[in-house]
């Protein structure tokens, strides 16, 4: 599976520093990219004209989606923590429809960096350090009560307070899981559908082997249709989880 491979390139594979190799691999490039075309994105859309350009109207329809999904998730006081759900939004969107690119840059191929559960694990890592940071800062001790729900008889507490604890430490892992096992599922079918492909144009002289090939081939691209809309929903769904998180955090009772 070498689309899943981490190199370093430029040859940086015997850079170290502290004793930790911080060689400048693939998945890094790629995250720079990500950051610098979400960077492009966002600058051009801050002329704040009367009359908006449409990237302009691209901008402000995603700032205003985020805006609107921590409105119904968290409150007006959700409204603080857009700039962080739009730009991981936009960050992992940026990410995924990199990764499904056919051609690479700089003869690097194109490697989706979310599909590795090191970055979707770290990124579910920030937004449940937000959750733990804003909770214990807002609600000092009063934060445990999260884990006990309202009108839990008091013999229950003990065990319902084990279960639901257990329950918020699992959250960082599933989110990051979640994220990590669609992209890489969605690549691992791209992939076999093209050896179908790739094998069935070999075996021209078998009749069946074209015939296999081009199914293969039209349900290739009906997969990879599928797979940007599976880019998009996949940043919707972390972004709109880690927004219910910090709603716990914000609106704990």
């Amino acid at each position: 599976m070498h689309q899943f491979t981490i190199e370093p390139l430029f040859g940086t594979d015997h850079m170290e520093l502290f004793g930790y190799n911080i060689a400048f691999t693939n998945s890094a490039l790629w995250m720079a990219l990500a950051a610098v075309g979400l960077w492009i994105f966002v600058a051009g859309g801050m002329k704040r004209q009367l009359v908006p350009g449409r990237w302009q109207m691209a901008v402000e329809s995603f700032t205003g989606f985020v805006d609107d999904m921590l409105e119904a998730n968290v409150g007006k006081q959700g409204r603080k923590y857009v700039p962080y759900i739009f730009s991981l939004f936009m960050f992992i969107l940026f990410a995924n429809i990199l990764g499904l690119m056919p051609l690479g840059v700089v003869g690097v191929h194109p490697f989706t960096f979310t599909s590795h559960f090191t970055i979707t694990g770290i990124l579910a890592i920030m937004s449940f350090a937000i959750v733990l940071i804003v909770g214990f800062a807002k609600h000092k001790l009063h934060f445990f009560s999260l884990f006990v729900p309202h009108g839990t008889p008091l013999v229950m507490i003990p065990l319902i307070f084990c279960i639901e604890l257990v329950s918020f430490l699992v959250r960082p892992f599933s989110l990051g899981l979640r994220l990590f096992v669609a992209m890489m599922a969605g690549h691992v079918l791209l992939e076999v559908l093209s050896s179908f492909v790739i094998d069935g144009f070999n075996a021209m002289a078998s009749g069946i082997g074209p015939v296999v090939a081009v199914l293969s081939f039209i349900l290739m691209v009906a997969i990879c249709a599928l797979e940007i809309l599976v880019a998009g929903i996949q940043a919707y769904v972390f972004a709109l989880l880690s927004s219910l998180y910090i709603n716990d955090a914000e609106n704990l009772h």
